[in-house]
C-alpha cells in the first residue's frame, strides 16, 4: 500500500502539474475528485487549494469552487509592468553586495536554462529563468520586495506557458532569452547597476512584446491522470 501523501507534496504535485500544463488554464479543482486521487480528505485538498491561490496558480471562486489561475491578457501586461518597476530597484541593492557565490549562482541558471532550451524541455527552461530572476531578488537585502516578486515569477510562468511562444531552442527568439540574463549579469558583474537595469528592462519589455493572446486552450483528460496517480490512490 502507498504511504500517503504529506500537503507539501500535494502541492508540489498540484503546482508542478500547473507550470507543466498538465492542468489546463481554466480547468476546474474539484476538491472531492482530488481528495479521491490523493487519498486524502477534502479538508486537506482544500488548504492546499487555499495555499496554491496564493502563490496565484489557481482561482478560489465564492460557490463555484477551484480553477486552474488562467491570467487575462491585460493581467499579463500588468505583471510585466509591476516587474519592470521592481526589477532594477532589486538589482540596484544586488549589485551592491553581490559576492562571487551569487554569480556562481546567476551563471548556473543561465547553463541550467541554456540546456533545457537546447533540448525543448518549455517548462524547465522557464522554471531556471524565475530562479534567475528570484535568486536576485532574494539577495537584494530588500525582503519586502522580494516578497512581492515571487508571486509576480509565478504568475509570469503561467502567462509564458499560457501565452509564449512554442519552440523555445536556441536560434529563435521565444521565452526568456538566455543571452539577456547573459547581458544583466555582466553588468552586474561590472557592478554597473544602471546598466543591470536597462537591460533587465528590455529584457522584460520583449517578452511582453512576445506574448500571443490569440492562443487557443486545449482540453485536459482527468485529474488523476494529469496527475501521475494511478488507479485514484498517491504514486
Amino acid at each position: 500500500m502507498s504511504a500517503v501523501l504529506s500537503d507539501a507534496d500535494i502541492h508540489a504535485r498540484l503546482a508542478e502539474a500547473v507550470l507543466d500544463q498538465r492542468l489546463a488554464p481554466g480547468q476546474r479543482l474539484r476538491e472531492d475528485e482530488l481528495g479521491q486521487a490523493f487519498g486524502v480528505s477534502r479538508t486537506r485538498i482544500r488548504q492546499v487549494l487555499i495555499r496554491l491561490a496564493s502563490e496565484d496558480l489557481v482561482t478560489l471562486v465564492p460557490n463555484a469552487g477551484a480553477r486552474v489561475a488562467e491570467p487575462t491578457p491585460d493581467e499579463a501586461r500588468e505583471v510585466f509592468a509591476v516587474r519592470r518597476l521592481l526589477e532594477p530597484e532589486l538589482l540596484a541593492a544586488f549589485v551592491a553586495r553581490a559576492t562571487a557565490a551569487d554569480l556562481r549562482a546567476l551563471q548556473g541558471w543561465i547553463r541550467d536554462e541554456e540546456r533545457a532550451r537546447a533540448d525543448g524541455r518549455r517548462h524547465d527552461a522557464i522554471r531556471h529563468a524565475g530562479a534567475f530572476h528570484l535568486h536576485v531578488a532574494e539577495h537584494a537585502g530588500n525582503r519586502t520586495l522580494a516578497r512581492l516578486l515571487r508571486p509576480l515569477v509565478m504568475r509570469t510562468s503561467l502567462v509564458l506557458l499560457r501565452y509564449g511562444p512554442q519552440d523555445i531552442r536556441d536560434g529563435g527568439d521565444a521565452s526568456c532569452d538566455c543571452r539577456e540574463h547573459r547581458s544583466i549579469l555582466a553588468a552586474i558583474k561590472l557592478r554597473d547597476g544602471a546598466a543591470a537595469g536597462r537591460a533587465m528592462v528590455e529584457h522584460l519589455s520583449r517578452l511582453e512584446s512576445q506574448l500571443q493572446f490569440g492562443v487557443p486552450e486545449r482540453a485536459a483528460p482527468g485529474l488523476a491522470m494529469l496527475l501521475g496517480l494511478a488507479d485514484g490512490a498517491p504514486a
